[in-house]
């Protein structure tokens, strides 16, 4: 359509031109005293046209030949930048691809050849420069030169390059997080991660070297919360993050150093990690640990502590035919300790869950301590008696021919007592 708009203006110029000096007669008389030119209105035209013309390409000509310089002084800095992109992009190949030495010298090229013309302003010329130290730096720590890396590592974390190119600053950061990381150095890690902007902070990558630092340092209510986070942000699959908050969760109430500091890490857990069986049984276990002294005579502290671990396991008890063996193993141990204070409502709980299954071993255990606590002798004498032929774990079968011992000796039977004094005795 253009080309037609511009056939159809030179015809209209054509058809104007012709109109104008096709019957013009008109004459131009020039006086230089003695002598008088007459010449014609359209040659007059046409030389007036054809100077302004030659003036033209004359002073274009001349603006050419003062640019030159400058044009070659562009071309050589533009061949300049070429290059050292060229080798920036060849460094992050090489380093890609494994090639560790040659990604390095990719990446000295590139630097350079950037600070071949230092005055040069090139476009995100800043940026380049402090990829090109990254490039290295990353090349130095997989060749095992922390000295490299670290002098490359502050030339890319230099100020001036973090105004001009803030996202390669934080990519920079983030690097060196990593790297303190893999040296196993806690503190210079978490004064890395103190740099980084407050938004950068909350990104997945920063989040999950913030995770790794916590454990890495042994904080584990720390990295507990930060796994919270990532999993919320589905930084992890549903089983790796369960796993990963359960494994957490799991150390730090094992790093718990009174019932306080239990009963304030177990307030702290979601209500999805409080239902989890494993976390329910650890965190008994603990209380069972710090707060049940075996020998002592019932005092309330630990009466209270039965309590606490029986609101915790409560909802695991409600679901014991749910657990594996290995799991109604630990519930039984956890309970174990505070049978002397249960009320006659769990009492009437274990009777009701013993009836229900009644060949589960662990269950006759369970049920027979707590009637020998009641000093219900033929109840617990009945059900130690069944649990003495299905337990298989050790300690549990020992302590149930121990029970066995004590009550033949309670109804006077010496020689049952003996023989069940030698069958504890035989197991390891």
């Amino acid at each position: 359509m253009r080309s037609v708009f511009w056939l159809l203006g030179l015809g209209a110029l054509a058809v104007a031109l012709a109109l104008l000096v096709g019957h013009n007669q008109a004459m131009v008389t020039l006086f230089w005293p003695p002598y008088r030119f007459d010449v014609s209105f359209n040659f007059v035209v046409f030389c007036l046209i054809a100077g302004f013309v030659l003036v033209y390409l004359a002073l274009r000509a001349i603006n050419v030949l003062r640019e030159l310089p400058a044009q070659a002084q562009r071309w050589r800095a533009q061949q300049v930048e070429r290059a050292a992109v060229g080798s920036v992009l060849d460094a992050l190949s090489y380093q890609l691809s494994g090639r560790f030495v040659r990604s390095q010298a990719a990446g000295l090229a590139a630097l350079e050849q950037l600070n071949a013309l230092p005055s040069a302003q090139w476009p995100r010329r800043h940026q380049l420069l402090l990829l090109a130290h990254l490039l290295v730096a990353e090349s130095a720590q997989s060749l095992q030169n922390r000295k490299a890396r670290d002098e490359h590592l502050q030339s890319a974390l230099h100020p001036r390059l973090a105004r001009s190119a803030p996202e390669a600053h934080e990519g920079a950061l983030l690097r060196a997080v990593r790297w303190a990381v893999e040296d196993r150095d806690a503190n210079a890690a978490r004064s890395r991660l103190a740099e980084l902007p407050q938004g950068a902070a909350r990104r997945i990558q920063a989040l999950r070297l913030k995770l790794r630092i916590a454990r890495l340092g042994g904080a584990t209510s720390e990295a507990l919360e930060t796994a919270r986070v990532l999993a919320k942000h589905r930084a992890f699959s549903p089983d790796a993050s369960r796993s990963i908050v359960r494994g957490l969760a799991l150390d730090a109430l094992g790093e718990s150093h009174d019932l306080s500091q239990l009963q304030a890490l177990w307030s702290r857990l979601d209500a999805s990690e409080r239902a989890m069986p494993e976390l329910a049984l650890a965190a008994a276990q603990r209380a069972n640990h710090l707060g049940m002294q075996p020998g002592e005579p019932v005092d309330g502290d630990q009466a209270s502590t039965t309590a606490l671990v029986l609101s915790w396991l409560e909802p695991v008890w409600n679901k014991f035919a749910e657990l594996d063996a290995a799991q109604q193993r630990q519930l039984v141990r956890a309970m174990e300790p505070g049978l002397a204070q249960l009320d006659a409502t769990w009492l009437a709980r274990l009777e009701q869950a013993q009836r229900q299954l009644p060949n589960n071993a662990y269950l006759q255990y369970l049920t027979g301590q707590a009637f020998m606590q009641r000093q219900l002798w033929g109840k617990a004498a009945q059900l130690l008696g069944q649990a003495s032929h299905s337990l298989a774990e050790p300690s549990l079968l020992r302590r149930t021919w121990r029970s066995l011992a004590a009550l033949a000796e309670e109804r006077g039977d010496v020689a049952a007592a003996q023989a069940a004094w030698k069958k504890a005795a035989l197991l390891d």
